[in-house]
């Protein structure tokens, strides 16, 4: 196929220069693997994608595929932006990625079950035994519990990106609850109806089988018998950010969508109210944070826990998943040593690699940080949604000398890396009625049961939709795409 083959539709798109592009490996020329694929989505779609996108936008609305931004003055319900053209990752690319995701998951757990028992890890110095104790996620009231079946990361969702020359490096870990799975699935309905010829051709990997093997894998980790767990999924309620994806997967896998007041724990064991009398539940599901799950355990003010729950766990009586405490797993100044996990406690060599990073905490890091805090983007280290940040080469002086002062004051709270070139994919932008770069990111999801860690194939590409953007969160005016992984 020649590369006029696609000329109707990207005959003016230009990869974004020092980027690595997902689709083109120059103008007009799709890369090896997905030559044919563009060729089929050019036919299905002619000259008409802007009527499409705004269809798939409609389909969305309607179905309630919704976030909120609490810092929004205008309101807090959103709808997540959506672009239709699919980005899509050949086969030989998601292997490295399904085996380097199994792997990094494994070593985090082994990570956690050590720091919350005989802390092997920080005896030998792998790790600053300081900087994992001092991590605001450390949570020393579940030391020495172990959970029931053993796994503390039942989802782990964990942020990939590629670099200008094309390879995939870890960006952050996350472990605690992390959402936007829902999306994925949404967006992949979609992109099936509009698709559906080209979806078929390119043998794309299934994403549907998500929530059956999420449910498969919380009963899994019940602590009695998996075949009669009782599984219900816990959600502070409706005015939560993620509300939409907590209803969703509850009704999806069938399970009941409870919210604290439903919930009660006596003589150890939590149960659930119902019109038929108490049930109890073996395994919960939890989209609350550790601080608010139960006021008996940590903020006594907590209106959104439930009293008595962390004793219950403790006991071995019931299953939280995520487990508490994974936070420290999350630290992003405990994120440059997951090699150094993956050697101490697999002895294996990292199969992904990982951001070259600097911790403000380190006198001689701190000081080149702030040498170079222009070409720098400094996280704080327990913050998500693109918040408590500063993308250096952007910033203004002002800005960049307010930062300055704030790292000094409190270096353990930052890191830093310096500005990668995201991988960037076609994105249709309305306003210019033509594809355009635009970067993106991608989140796959790693669920753990008792049989071992299993990865769904793809997971949620998030953009970066204001043009020169390097942040796809979707606080930050970010939105998504459905990912294609093709079959060999």
């Amino acid at each position: 196929m020649t590369a006029t083959a696609t000329s109707s539709l990207f005959d003016r798109y230009t990869p974004e220069l020092h980027s690595f592009d997902e689709i083109f490996g120059a103008p007009g020329v799709p890369r090896d693997p997905f030559t044919a694929l563009m060729a089929e989505v050019e036919s299905a779609v002619g000259a008409d994608f802007e009527r499409l996108q705004r269809l798939a936008d409609q389909v969305l609305l309607r179905a309630g595929v919704t976030f909120s931004v609490y810092a929004d003055q205008r309101g807090t319900e959103k709808i997540f932006p959506f672009d239709l053209l699919p980005r899509v990752i050949d086969a030989d690319d998601w292997d490295h990625l399904d085996r380097g995701l199994r792997q990094r998951v494994q070593a985090l757990q082994c990570f956690l079950d050590d720091v919350y028992g005989d802390q092997r890890i920080l005896a030998e110095g792998v790790i600053p035994k300081e900087l994992v104790l001092g991590a605001s996620q450390y949570t020393a009231l579940v030391r020495g519990v172990r959970p029931p079946s053993g796994v503390r990361i039942h989802i782990g969702g964990i942020d990939m990106v590629r670099d200008g020359a094309g390879t995939w490096l870890v960006l952050e870990d996350n472990v605690r609850t992390p959402s936007g799975v829902s999306y994925v699935l949404e967006n992949r309905l979609v992109t099936k109806r509009v698709f559906a010829a080209a979806f078929r051709e390119a043998q794309v990997q299934r994403v549907d089988l998500y929530p059956s093997k999420l449910a498969e894998s919380l009963r899994s980790v019940a602590p009695g018998d998996p075949a009669k767990a009782f599984v219900v999924v816990l959600t502070p309620g409706m005015y939560n950010s993620a509300y939409f994806e907590h209803s969703f997967l509850a009704r999806t896998m069938g399970l009941p969508l409870t919210e604290p007041g439903d919930l009660y724990v006596d003589d150890d064991r939590v149960w659930l109210k119902t019109t038929a009398g108490p049930q109890q539940v073996d395994v919960i599901y939890r989209r609350i944070d550790d601080a608010y799950i139960d006021p008996a355990a940590f903020r006594a003010d907590s209106l959104l826990g439930v009293r008595g729950l962390i004793g219950a766990w403790a006991k071995g009586n019931v299953t939280l998943a995520n487990a508490p405490g994974n936070g420290v797993a999350d630290d992003k100044a405990i994120y440059p040593y997951v090699p150094d996990m993956v050697r101490f406690y697999l002895s294996e060599e990292p199969i992904l690699q990982q951001v070259p990073t600097w911790l403000c905490d380190r006198e001689d890091d701190r000081r080149f940080v702030l040498e170079h805090l222009d070409e720098m983007v400094v996280k704080s280290v327990d913050e998500a949604g693109g918040y408590g940040m500063l993308m250096g080469p952007s910033a203004s002086k002002t800005e960049r000398a307010a930062f300055a002062e704030r790292i000094k004051a409190t270096p353990r709270k930052y890191i830093a890396q310096r500005r990668l070139e995201l991988s960037t994919c076609p994105t249709w932008i309305p306003e210019t009625q033509r594809f355009e770069p635009r970067r993106v990111d991608l989140r796959p999801y790693v669920l753990t049961g008792s049989e071992g860690p299993w990865v769904l194939p793809g997971g949620l590409t998030r953009v970066a939709l204001p043009r020169g953007s390097y942040v796809v969160n979707s606080s930050q005016g970010g939105g998504s795409k459905d990912t294609w992984v093709l079959r060999r």
